[in-house]
């Protein structure tokens, strides 16, 4: 199946895809500063470039999007029809080099928190927020994992 777009328009429309400042990680950002956490963004010496660092609870925040980085389970995920091994390899790369990433942080003593954007959707998005706050102020023992419907 041909794709419903010219190359140039692809080209443009996937061009304005944005990597940073997107609106899920805008809401985390906005949301923990109302709430008096300060933090870094987008540390370039960190594995993976966390896009928020919150030195003082030694934890990082990463807020993906669904499709990007192949959100079992979502709605929001599905395999495009044109071109679909492409796909499934550049969605598979991510999905380990994500995996990577965090044993990294992890091994360095960091807490890593993984945010989806479905789960900064309503009706979830209290809830994810809320259990954001809890962690960093309650850590448990075992504290390198964050599940948001704990």
């Amino acid at each position: 199946m041909a794709d419903v777009h010219s190359k140039e328009v692809r080209s443009y429309n996937m061009s304005r895809i944005k990597g940073k400042d997107t609106k899920p990680e805008m809401l985390v950002r906005r949301f923990l500063h109302a709430n008096g956490f300060r933090f870094r963004l987008h540390a370039k010496e960190l594995p993976g470039k966390p896009d928020i660092v919150l030195p003082k609870y030694h934890t990082v925040i990463f807020v993906h999007g669904c499709f990007w980085h192949g959100h079992e389970g979502c709605r929001y995920f599905t395999i495009p029809k044109t071109r679909s091994e492409w796909w499934t390899d550049k969605i598979f790369t991510t999905r380990n080099k994500d995996a990577e990433h965090f044993q990294k942080l992890r091994d360095a003593g960091w807490n890593v928190v993984s945010i989806f954007e479905c789960e900064l959707r309503q009706p979830l998005r209290k809830k994810t927020l809320n259990n954001i706050v809890l962690y960093l102020k309650a850590p448990s023992a075992d504290s390198s994992d964050f599940e948001v419907n704990e």
